[in-house]
């Protein structure tokens, strides 16, 4: 949990105005204020999604942490647009939780639904990262694991089993009976529990197809060319019920103990959506956990028209270089409070387009294979169709210096 005498903010509202404010620079929204989906005609069927209630009672929990879950994945599910004939457009929301149980603290969840490309899992963490960096938190650790498909996972769960069975009388009496029902489940037992036995136990990235290590390489690729370290750690687990593919933790140190202390968990709940669709559905998501303390309720800006909300420039990348390197020219373009849209979840430069002419901006940021690899971007003027290649290191005041940002200055440039 996020302590906020280890942070700048005063109080939990602080840190949620700080965190708001990035999230939304990224293009999350607030989940109450997306409008739920509109059922396309003959899409009923589609649309059923299975209540909390039903999905819950075919789960066995890993973790204390994943039953809230429930409600926020299907929450984000009802309101996932569906164009017959289309890929469903990726949702960006943000909510909060409050946790009673222990101590009193608030979740503040990031989840990206519809979209099944690691470049989610990346966003995730540079936000999750970015939210800590801005609170304060200097030492940080990332740590990673991957569970795979259901296939992957079944028989990493099967060797569990076999393996706690091989060491049942070192087990407490009161977790040998779930040892024989939820391996898994005991085994996070075992390791929160500090028990000898967990280190040697089968670690899941073992049995990955070469699919889907190519799948987690991906991921790790965004990471190292953002420049954000992290390690394996083959005791970042969840649910199979729950979780696909990757798993990650955010962690501080305790400047008094030393010791760890997780402040976010996230991954991939491919597994959970589809079991709310009864179709194969993707979700990623990260959750943020902050002490309560002091005031909670933020105020919120209010914009002097909804013009001046909107950012004037579109971000386009082009080609797997390019998206590998979005992530740091979005990053150092918030840094200098230049705000941009982007659609990273793309895979083709049309749809791109296609949102940027939706959004009617008037400039557009492109970034190709040829760009990423000589650390340049186009700067285009839509209206003119004209266009400047710019270094990056020179980008941010480039924009500043012809006022190129929001609509609000483009109107009194």
């Amino acid at each position: 949990m996020l302590r906020l005498k280890d942070t700048h903010h005063q109080n939990t509202a602080s840190f949620l105005a700080s965190a708001i404010r990035i999230a939304e620079y990224y293009g999350f929204a607030h989940l109450d204020s997306i409008p739920r989906a509109v059922v396309p005609a003959g899409g009923s069927a589609r649309r059923a999604i299975m209540p909390v209630s039903k999905v819950e009672s075919e789960i066995s929990f890993a973790r204390r942490d994943e039953r809230p879950l429930l409600s926020s994945v299907r929450k984000c599910l009802t309101r996932v647009q569906h164009v017959p004939g289309q890929n469903d457009v990726a949702l960006l929301a943000w909510r909060t939780q409050g946790n009673t149980s222990g101590i009193p603290s608030l979740s503040f969840e990031l989840h990206i639904v519809g979209s099944s490309s690691a470049i989610a899992e990346a966003l995730l963490i540079v936000v999750a990262n970015a939210i800590a960096e801005e609170s304060g938190i200097a030492e940080r650790a990332l740590s990673i694991n991957n569970i795979g498909s259901p296939d992957s996972s079944n028989r990493f769960v099967r060797d569990v089993g076999l393996y706690l069975r091989k060491h049942i009388e070192s087990i407490s009496p009161t977790l040998r009976p779930r040892a024989a029902t939820d391996p898994l489940g005991t085994l996070v037992q075992l390791i929160e529990r500090g028990h000898p036995a967990a280190p040697r136990a089968p670690q899941a990235m073992e049995y990955l197809t070469e699919d889907e290590r190519r799948r987690f390489w991906e991921l790790l690729e965004y990471l190292e060319v953002f420049g954000l370290p992290y390690e394996l750690n083959a005791h970042i687990l969840g649910s199979r019920d729950l979780w696909s593919h990757s798993l990650f933790e955010i962690s501080t140190l305790d400047p008094e103990s030393g010791a760890r202390m997780v402040m976010a968990f996230g991954g991939r709940y491919d597994a959970l959506a589809s079991r709310f669709m009864r179709t194969p559905a993707t979700g990623t998501m990260v959750s943020i956990n902050c002490e309560v303390r002091g005031k909670t309720r933020i105020k919120r800006e209010v914009k002097a028209s909804q013009e001046e909300a909107q950012p004037a420039i579109y971000f386009a990348h082009l080609g797997g270089e390019a998206r590998r390197r979005a992530l740091l020219v979005l990053e150092n373009l918030r840094h200098a409070q230049i705000p941009v849209h982007q659609g990273l979840w793309y895979d083709r430069i049309g749809e791109q387009m296609t949102a940027a002419r939706t959004l009617a901006v008037p400039y557009i940021l492109i970034m190709g294979h040829k760009e990423a690899m000589e650390g340049t971007i186009l700067v285009r003027e839509v209206a003119t169709n004209s266009q400047d290649a710019i270094p990056l290191p020179e980008l941010p005041n480039y924009l500043k210096r012809r006022r190129i940002g929001t609509w609000h200055q483009e109107a009194h440039a």
